[in-house]
């Protein structure tokens, strides 16, 4: 009530008539409320968009559509789609066939899976598939200059609701979910190789995050049977934050000649209960992804002292040595079986 209001009635009538805020207060509640929830999107995950089916993304292809979700998988090249659909076809057969083996599933019950599972997935060359998905997730190559404009074409072509979660396991998300046009509807969702038999997802939440996009990942992560954590756009996020250096520290024991390849990753095995040593998981992870991630990471915090690139990680990428992918790195490999040190 305004002082014009309060001096002119009290001067002629006394006291102003009482106005009751109490009784009006809930339905000006009910209103906002109601207000509130009309402007809130509604993000129900029904339609799952998967661009890129290598090594990563064929894996989230395929747990999606086991899950029941209707699956559009998208590649940019015919020749990358075909064999995205061989890894797909390959990783469904072979799940099914040990499902069989193990009495959890006759015959004709696998192949009735399978076909309701190849049922579920389109795939397509083109983007604009995409445009009713309610999620797409990003398996595309690890570099910022391809996906910055990629989703910049993709916020353009898929509606205003779809939310949008990247694969990358070391780039921040944030760089990335700016262009996108709606980083409030942007998450990390980094899974583990192979997808379909490690269980983590971890759930990179930005702070412009929404609380119910936030959510409604985090029902689709458990629903394709995974175990979801939540961090920051922290670099690595939490495993590659922890484990990257702790490989590059190994690496640096190594080149001081403090210890063996061999001891070092007995060590670890032993002493702390390591599936395998760091030396033998740099190998397996592939030299080449871990020079990567480290000189990314040194380009861009140049004054974290736990991003090194040691001179020997450099010198085998150098020559060639990739770990297990070439067939030699700290150790020499046949097919996915480490032989011996290589050095």
């Amino acid at each position: 009530m305004g002082r014009y209001y309060r001096s002119r009635h009290l001067s002629t009538l006394g006291a102003p008539p009482r106005l009751s805020l109490k009784a009006d207060e809930p339905r000006r509640c009910h209103v906002q409320q109601r207000r509130t929830l009309a402007a809130t999107p509604h993000y129900d995950i029904k339609k799952v968009g998967v661009v890129g089916l290598g090594l990563m993304g064929h894996g989230i292809g395929l747990v999606s559509a086991q899950a029941g979700y209707e699956v559009i998988a998208v590649e940019a090249q015919a020749p990358a789609l075909e064999s995205g659909k061989k890894r797909i076809d390959k990783s469904l057969s072979k799940i099914l066939s040990k499902a069989v083996e193990k009495g959890k599933m006759t015959l004709e019950g696998a192949e009735k899976e399978k076909e309701k599972v190849e049922r579920r997935i389109t795939y397509s060359l083109d983007l604009a598939a995409l445009r009713d998905a309610d999620l797409v997730v990003e398996a595309i190559v690890e570099n910022l200059d391809v996906k910055i404009p990629f989703y910049k074409q993709l916020g353009s072509l898929v509606k205003p609701t779809a939310i949008f979660g990247s694969n990358t396991s070391s780039l921040k998300i944030g760089d990335f979910a700016a262009p996108s046009g709606r980083p409030q509807q942007f998450v990390g969702l980094h899974f583990f190789n192979p997808v379909q038999l490690m269980r983590l997802v971890e759930i990179v939440r930005l702070h412009e995050t929404e609380p119910a996009v936030f959510e409604a990942v985090r029902g689709y992560v458990a629903r394709i049977g995974k175990t979801a954590v939540t961090c920051q756009d922290t670099p690595g996020f939490i495993v590659n934050r922890l484990l990257v250096p702790a490989l590059v520290q190994a690496m640096l024991m190594k080149e001081r000649g403090e210890a063996s390849v061999e001891d070092i990753d007995v060590a670890m095995q032993l002493g702390a209960g390591h599936p395998m040593g760091p030396l033998h998981l740099a190998d397996y992870i592939g030299l080449d992804t871990c020079l990567f991630i480290l000189e990314g990471w040194v380009k861009k915090y140049p004054n974290e002292p736990a991003f090194i690139v040691p001179s020997s990680l450099r010198a085998l990428v150098q020559g060639g040595k990739l770990g297990r992918k070439s067939g030699e790195g700290f150790y020499v490999w046949e097919g996915d079986r480490k032989v011996k040190p290589a050095m």
